[in-house]
């Protein structure tokens, strides 16, 4: 630093800028960027390895701004340090078309590493690339994957419960590049913490094998500094307790809950201004020595990125094939011939299970895609997620590919998020789909983030039986149908399951759920099985002439219509199957395409799915009927709950015949 006084207005312009933005927005958070400047300041300046010309270079440390309401914080230190951020965009803040949203976007705004908002979600999806960093080092060195996880976390962060199992789950994992800078300005909306949050946070952290230090002065730079090289060589992640004051310079309201979601007012801003020596006009003032000492991290980074690639094409030298095989999942290519090793399954009544086709199809693409990696929630023998020669991921076993997320179906999905995010992996996680309540909000921040995560739901319908209404879905499906770019998938059979496996795994613009049956189910003859891709297709057609009547299903249904549909035609009726696995793919095909499978003239139609009816009307039609379950199940073997609810071939018969 060229002055003395460098350092306070460096912090001051991190404070001012964010808070200058808000102002002029009339909407935001204040508080959190002001009051957690200093440590944001120490942490970018001093430690942070990231190049802003590159926000995409694989060797960077990872930042995630847990804390998403305090986005300004994270746009001021991006624009300052050099990214692709105007001033003119910290100036549009939570503005239309802007790219500095009320909350982080990951793929809107340069060098942000993860959606953010949610409370937890970051803290748990920085678990997550925590997890890809330890096996990615394993597997390639840790020369090339010597870098940290930082964040900074919030009262907010903690309180939620799925940092509560992120963090349990990297303190038995031991994931020592994890650093997190704790906030703890005791604010929250509704005011004192003391109100709702009281538990030490210090020894919460430290029983979950954190470890842990605290600093009384978040202001205290030195302090932080000296925290972080000390959790930068302790094996277990590190929990930095910060004692911060929320609004810090604002005379009236800092440590209030007046300065977390609103603006400050021209008043307020103004005293904290001069409260803390800096000038009140002009708004959105940056010092030109203070800019340049910022954006000396394009310098510094674009050396530390030279460095990294020139021990890259040292390792591509010394090991060509690993080095080959690095270069192509850091850039996100499948391998060419991937999709050989997907299996075909031959004709068979008693068929089985799709969670456990899913199973085989998982073993057999483990050995092509070396990136497969994930888990289950404590679920794996009913989840069948896990494949030969996999290995444990542990602390003492990095290199393992099978990771035990416990009963933990929300951090689960948050971690799947951030080790996709992080690069170079394909993660995936199973649980039944009734758990998929328990990760909703990460399956959101997936399909919201173009994140390309794999949920694994298995036990998807009334047929799992005995468990009861407790863990039978209902309205899963249609919840999951309606979340904005996410691929839904439901197989009728093995086929249908290892060409949704394929999708899933093509699929890197978004998220794929699969929903899986516990029970059994004929495998249909192999012929029409790459259609899937469209969603839904012709299974078949039973008649010579035109369909008098179409019967439409997904899953563990399909084979209930291909029945009644037999029966049908003995009795001189055409019948149209159409396999419905996918309403998302069908919506993504042209109108001929749509039009050529369930044709308009063609009013008869019953669609049959064992989950909430909503939604089939688009399908059925207004003259159609819908076999389904728009109310709870019951506890008895799954073939007799499914036959008590009218899931039987007889009552498809008995619809169909309705509309003839």
């Amino acid at each position: 630093m060229t002055t003395t006084d460098l350092q306070p207005r460096a912090i001051n312009t991190l404070r001012f800028l964010s808070a200058d933005a808000v102002q002029q927005a009339n909407s935001g958070h204040p508080g959190l960027p002001m009051g957690a400047a200093a440590m944001a300041f120490t942490l970018w300046t001093r430690h942070l390895q990231h190049n802003p010309r590159n926000p995409r270079w694989p060797g960077r440390d990872r930042f995630v701004l847990s804390g998403g309401h305090g986005s300004m914080l994270l746009y001021s230190l991006l624009h300052l340090t050099g990214y692709d951020l105007s001033l003119d965009e910290i100036k549009h803040f939570r503005q239309w078309g802007s790219k500095t949203p009320g909350h982080p976007e990951y793929g809107l705004t340069a060098g942000v590493e993860t959606t953010t908002g949610p409370l937890g979600q970051g803290f748990a999806a920085g678990v997550g690339m925590a997890i890809a960093q330890a096996h990615m080092a394993a597997e390639f060195g840790n020369d090339l994957f010597d870098h940290h996880i930082y964040a900074i976390v919030t009262d907010g962060d903690l309180m939620e419960g799925v940092s509560s199992e992120a963090a349990s789950l990297a303190g038995h994992l031991q994931l020592g590049r994890l650093i997190y800078l704790y906030d703890d300005n005791r604010i929250s909306i509704d005011g004192s913490t003391d109100l709702a949050f009281t538990e030490d946070r210090a020894a919460r952290f430290a029983a979950y094998g954190w470890h842990v230090n605290k600093i009384e002065d978040g202001n205290n730079v030195d302090a932080v500094d000296a925290a972080i090289q000390a959790a930068k060589i302790h094996p277990q992640p590190s929990l930095i307790v910060c004692r911060t004051h929320i609004g810090f310079g604002a005379p009236h309201k800092q440590d209030t809950a007046k300065a977390h979601g609103e603006p400050l007012g021209d008043e307020e801003l103004n005293a904290a201004k001069q409260n803390l020596g800096w000038p009140v006009e002009p708004r959105f003032y940056i010092p030109e020595d203070v800019l340049a000492f910022y954006r000396e991290a394009i310098d510094r980074g674009g050396k530390s990125e030279d460095e990294w690639n020139s021990k890259f094409e040292e390792y591509q030298k010394a090991n060509p094939e690993k080095g080959a095989e690095l270069e192509r999942r850091l850039a996100g290519k499948l391998p060419d011939d991937w999709e050989s090793a997907l299996p075909t399954f031959p004709a068979d009544a008693k068929g089985m299970a799709t969670r456990a086709s899913s199973g085989k199809v998982l073993s057999a693409l483990s050995a092509k895609l070396p990136e497969l990696i994930g888990g289950s929630a404590d679920l794996t023998p009913s989840n069948n997620t896990n494949f030969d020669g996999a290995g444990d991921f542990q602390k003492d076993n990095p290199i393992g590919r099978y990771i035990h997320f416990g009963v933990r179906e929300h951090g689960m999905g948050a971690a799947l998020n951030g080790m996709a995010l992080y690069g170079g992996l394909i993660p995936y996680g199973g649980t039944f789909l009734i758990f998929s309540d328990y990760m909703k909000p990460a399956v959101r921040i997936a399909a919201l983030s173009h994140i390309p995560s794999i949920f694994v739901f298995t036990h998807d319908s009334i047929g799992l039986g005995e468990d009861g209404p407790t863990h039978q879905p209902i309205e899963h499906l249609a919840a999951l149908r309606a979340v904005p770019n996410l691929t839904l998938i439901r197989p009728a059979d093995a086929n249908e399951t290892a060409q949704a496996w394929k999708l899933a795994i093509s699929n890197r613009a978004g998220p794929t759920a699969l929903a899986l049956t516990r029970q059994s189910v004929p495998t249909f003859q192999p012929s029409n099985f790459p259609t899937v891709e469209k969603g839904a297709y012709i299974l078949a057609s039973f008649g010579k002439k035109k369909a008098d009547v179409i019967l439409m299903a997904s899953g563990s249904e399909v084979w209930l219509i291909y029945e009644a549909a037999k029966k049908l035609n003995e009795e001189g009726i055409s019948v149209r199957v159409v396999s419905f696995p996918s309403w998302t793919l069908f919506e993504k095909q042209d109108e001929a395409y749509r039009e050529s499978v369930l044709p308009r003239r063609v009013k008869a139609r019953v669609a049959v799915e064992a989950g909430a009816s909503l939604g089939w009307e688009r399908y059925a039609g207004p003259s159609g009927r819908i076999i389904a379950i728009d109310h709870y199940g019951a506890s008895a073997p799954g073939k007799i709950v499914m036959e008590k609810n009218g899931f039987t071939v007889e009552n498809v018969i008995a619809k169909a015949k309705e509309l003839l």
